[in-house]
């Protein structure tokens, strides 16, 4: 597996894990579809989030926050909408669009980490980082 592959994993389920103990439930994660992928989707009562999850180990490219372009944004909005569609127990339920970033304090050698669990991160959660509008 490559490492960056293992950082995005190490993010995702760092960022599953924060979610968990906020309360949600995982209920699918690397959701696939024709229309592109959603990292997390969650559900707590009758409210689903849908999860993009960014992390970033350098800013050269910009901070994670920072790389949801709308694009990716009508990706995920369609790929939500096909969730919901072949999922109909969900679609009276509440949605929302959630960004998780995950930001390493410090530079890392992707190359030669293997074990993430000791860097030091800001996560971000951003609720409602964007709608359907």
């Amino acid at each position: 597996m490559k490492n960056s592959n293992a950082f995005g994993i190490w993010a995702e389920q760092l960022a599953q894990h924060y979610l968990q103990q906020q309360g949600f439930t995982l209920l699918v994660q690397g959701y696939c579809c024709r229309y592109g992928e959603i990292d997390l989707i969650m559900v707590n009562a009758e409210q689903l989030i849908f999860v993009e999850v960014k992390a970033r180990a350098s800013t050269v490219f910009g901070a994670a926050n920072e790389s949801i372009a709308l694009t990716k944004q009508r990706k995920i909005i369609r790929t939500a909408e096909h969730f919901l569609q072949c999922h109909l127990d969900y679609q009276n339920f509440a949605c929302r669009f959630d960004v998780i970033c995950i930001q390493v304090q410090q530079q890392i050698a992707k190359m030669l980490q293997q074990d993430f669990s000791q860097l030091t991160y800001d996560l971000d959660w951003i609720e409602a980082a964007f709608t359907l509008d």
